[in-house]
């Protein structure tokens, strides 16, 4: 497909609107989370989508990968999963008595990690040198990850036997935390309508019913060019001092109020700063303004914040407290 230019910024975005279009051939609703996997994207942060399972969060993410040209790669991440079932792992060949690579899931542009709450805290630190460094470390060697990646975790809020909660180390990895609702009924009922639709998938003499994710259309994929060129037209969009000075003080906040025990840091200041320019360039803005920092606060500040018991206690919740801080900026 031919390139898409991106060297100025005059409204709508042709790459945004090519990745809506197609997800949203498979997708129902969901626009914030769409929006949410953009600014992942185009910013090269990390996400994290929390919600109830059968709310399309791995559709949606396979959707996304086939409207743009990158290499995919999906973990169900288990109690038993081992570091090496991800990174990767040195093997020792018998005929020649050498040790070879064998690169795991890790080295792609886009890898999901499902229900990443399910393994062990071992295995959730092997992600930690590749989110934040891109690269990883099998026996001796250091690799490099290809350009770009992206890690999108999805974890179950509700069901927490057997799960591992993520450290707080590891959460800041995350640029953003996104949780996921129900649809709302009109577009369940298309999500039905659809399914109806759908045919079967024949097999020889025999057949399975075709799902949703047969359905995802990859025959209009966009290039990583394509993706490159909108991440430096991103880069373009103007962050003015006021701007800056209002994210630090919103992190400065958390780090101040009494009923937050560990505030943010100053990687949250950084992640809602990219996060926000990313935001602007999907709205058709060359500028950022402060509906941004408002609209990408939960997503952003709240899994980086932590209430202290006696607030907890007092049946205070994290989103609460920190509304309560946007409100002192409005």
């Amino acid at each position: 497909m031919t390139a898409l230019s991106h060297s100025t910024i005059t409204g709508r975005s042709p790459f945004v609107d090519h990745v809506r279009t197609q997800v949203a051939r498979t997708v129902v609703g969901q626009d914030a989370v769409v929006e949410r996997v953009l600014i992942a994207l185009l910013t090269g942060g990390h996400l994290l989508l929390e919600g109830v399972p059968g709310i399309a969060k791995t559709l949606l993410v396979q959707s996304v990968a086939k409207a743009i040209d990158l290499r995919f790669a999906r973990v169900q991440f288990t109690i038993d999963l081992l570091p090496s079932d991800i990174v990767g792992s040195e093997i020792l060949e018998q005929k020649t008595g050498e040790f070879r690579i064998h690169k795991g899931p890790i080295f792609t542009n886009l890898l999901l990690a499902d229900e990443i709450n399910r393994a062990s805290p071992k295995v959730q630190s092997a992600l930690l040198e590749a989110m934040q460094e891109r690269r990883v470390s099998i026996g001796d060697t250091t690799h490099d990850l290809p350009a770009p990646f992206l890690v999108i975790a999805t974890q179950n809020p509700v069901e927490q036997a057997g799960t591992f909660e993520l450290p707080e180390a590891q959460l800041d990895r995350f640029m953003l935390r996104h949780r996921l609702s129900y649809p709302q009924p009109a577009d369940e009922a298309e999500v039905v309508r659809r399914s109806l639709a759908l045919k079967l998938k024949r097999h020889g003499d025999g057949a399975v019913p075709m799902s949703a994710f047969d359905a995802i259309d990859g025959s209009q994929r966009l290039h990583v060019g394509d993706l490159t060129s909108a991440m430096a037209a991103v880069q373009q969009v103007h962050v003015s001092d006021v701007f800056v000075r209002d994210v630090v003080e919103l992190v400065n906040l958390t780090r101040r109020h009494a009923d937050i025990e560990l505030g943010c840091s100053p990687r949250a200041a950084l992640a809602l700063t990219h996060a926000s320019r990313a935001r602007a360039f999907i709205h058709g803005r060359d500028y950022v303004i402060p509906e941004d920092i408002f609209a990408l606060a939960d997503d952003v500040v709240l899994h980086r914040m932590r209430l202290t018991y006696e607030a907890l206690a007092q049946g205070k919740t994290a989103q609460g407290v920190l509304h309560q801080l946007l409100a002192r900026m409005a």
